[in-house]
């Protein structure tokens, strides 16, 4: 079972696609194709169902990929290892964010790394903080900026604080006539719509927590972690967005912007695992947040 042919199944899955996945590896598609047969024969079954409009993984390919994707960032972290032996610190920086960082010492902290470090290629996915927190626990990501949840952080995370924040209500006051009082208080926006986010997000949580703890019934009837397409619906008059206050998506919308009463607040944290050693990436992105923040 080679590296590559591993590599190459990754970016089939991922991309749904053996035309896309040849051009995200840079090879031919036929070339790919090749390879995959030679692992299914190999293994004893289809990865992929090839009869779909889109390939899509098998039973026997979602069981390898878990698989694939841990023998893939072992041989990445490894090869990270001996640069960092050697001087020269090379391979890739998995970490993973939601919306609204821009402000933030996440871009700094990135940058910084890879100023210092030019041979570190730096990958970030974006996605809710549950998801990021799996993607981390699955250690397909070194670390992730997620929002603290609510429940206890499992053993084998370590957090460290990022940055923290609070919920704003974002709104066409043509629309939804609240008045001049700010803070808005909670119990005024129960009668309208609201647009925020998807329950997989820890901020739907803490928003979730805040409304039961004031005895108050919000209706979501619009989710999405992107805070710009929150702003598009609030704009359209779809509803009450409640948005993080520092998002640059609430810069000149030319909407009302109201804090809300009681106070939802929020912090956001780093998160990596503990029960591994930690990759020579991941230590020089730590050691970076350690300098920037002493």
């Amino acid at each position: 079972m080679e590296l590559r042919t591993l590599e190459y199944f990754i970016a089939v899955a991922e991309e749904g696609s053996f035309t896309r996945a040849a051009q995200k590896c840079f090879v031919t598609q036929p070339s790919i194709s090749a390879q995959i047969q030679a692992l299914e024969r190999e293994l004893g079954e289809a990865l992929f169902d090839r009869t779909q409009r889109s390939t899509v993984l098998t039973d026997g390919g979602k069981l390898l990929l878990p698989y694939a994707r841990q023998c893939v960032t072992a041989a990445n972290d490894a090869k990270a290892e001996f640069s960092a032996r050697a001087g020269l610190l090379r391979g890739e920086f998995r970490i993973g964010t939601g919306g609204g960082v821009e402000h933030t010492t996440v871009p700094h902290l990135l940058g910084a790394l890879r100023a210092k470090y030019p041979g570190i290629d730096i990958e970030v996915a974006e996605a809710p903080s549950r998801p990021l927190l799996d993607m981390v626990l699955q250690n397909q990501l070194h670390a992730a900026v997620i929002a603290r949840p609510v429940d206890p952080l499992p053993s084998t995370i370590t957090a460290a604080p990022m940055f923290s924040d609070h919920i704003v209500a974002v709104y066409d006051p043509a629309v939804y006539p609240l008045g001049d009082v700010d803070p808005v208080p909670m119990g005024d926006l129960a009668p309208y719509p609201i647009i925020t986010y998807p329950r997989t997000s820890a901020l739907r949580a803490g928003i979730d927590r805040a409304a039961a703890a004031a005895g108050v019934a919000l209706r979501a009837n619009y989710a999405a972690n992107d805070v710009r397409l929150q702003v598009a619906f609030a704009g359209k008059g779809l509803g009450i967005a409640l948005s993080v206050r520092s998002d640059p998506a609430l810069l000149g919308t030319g909407l009302t912007i109201r804090g809300i009463d009681p106070v939802i607040e929020f912090e956001k944290i780093l998160v990596w695992r503990n029960d591994i050693p930690a990759s020579a990436v991941l230590r020089a992105f730590l050691e970076l947040r350690h300098d920037t923040t002493s």
